[in-house]
């Protein structure tokens, strides 16, 4: 999966950030050229910013569905300190995705439990596939008590592992993945998850989440650079060298 562009980072960060939703489209079909098969995608306000607006999204969708209609879109519930539980799940009603990631921390943050755990049953019911956002222990801790009570829906269970986060500079290293990976063990939790990494060493983490079995988000979202060091000229250059990193491994 290809994360072109997040929630913050604008062109004056690196050029081929993409901010309106033609922009968008057209990396997203440059990556699928390039190997990926899903787009984490956000749209943005007309000055740049973040937004969870249910008709740029549809917008958004319906231009993608025309250009790379192989393409497996997610969408993002991003609060980014502007928008509340309610207004996160009222988009995902208003949008009707195939699919969608969603912070366990932020869905939980009002204290209103039932109402998140109703939502969580909701998509569930729709057909809409939730990947739950997971930045650490807190959240780990979390999720493990909701699963041992069966108060989120197991069946076709998704996650999203964020390495690095709480990090100095968000420079997240392989190991850190390690506490995810015991976690998975401890608690017999069987999931279709994958893994997203911030700074330099994003592919190395990338990599290290293929050969563990889970699956790799990449893009300018989390990082510009090559495993080498270089910056990468756009999202599909990053997607190719995981292309060739996941084929290297496969051969081996």
């Amino acid at each position: 999966m290809v994360a072109p562009n997040g929630a913050r980072k604008l062109k004056a960060d690196h050029p081929a950030i993409p901010i309106s939703i033609s922009e968008t489209v057209e990396t997203a079909a440059a990556c699928y050229d390039a190997g990926a098969t899903g787009l984490h995608l956000h749209v943005r306000n007309i000055d740049g910013s973040h937004s969870l607006d249910a008709t740029l999204y549809q917008q958004a969708i319906a231009e993608l569905n025309i250009a790379v209609p192989e393409l497996h879109i997610q969408i993002t519930t991003e609060a980014v300190g502007q928008y509340t539980p309610e207004q996160q799940r009222q988009v995902v009603r208003e949008v009707a995705p195939q699919s969608v990631s969603v912070s366990l921390a932020e869905m939980l943050s009002e204290g209103k439990t039932p109402e998140a755990l109703s939502f969580y049953k909701e998509c569930h019911n729709d057909g809409i596939a939730v990947q739950h956002i997971l930045y650490g222990q807190d959240d780990l801790t979390a999720l493990s008590q909701l699963l041992d009570s069966q108060c989120i829906p197991t069946g076709g269970l998704q996650l999203l592992f964020v390495l690095g986060r709480y990090t100095e500079n968000q420079q997240s290293s392989p190991t850190d993945l390690d506490p995810f990976l015991e976690w998975m063990k401890t608690h017999s939790v069987s999931a279709d998850w994958a893994l997203c990494a911030f700074g330099a060493q994003e592919t190395a983490c990338l990599y290290k989440g293929l050969c563990a079995g889970g699956k790799a988000r990449v893009g300018f979202e989390n990082s510009f650079f090559n495993e080498d060091g270089s910056v990468a000229k756009d999202n599909a250059e990053r997607v190719a060298e995981m292309k060739t990193k996941l084929a290297s491994r496969d051969t081996h």
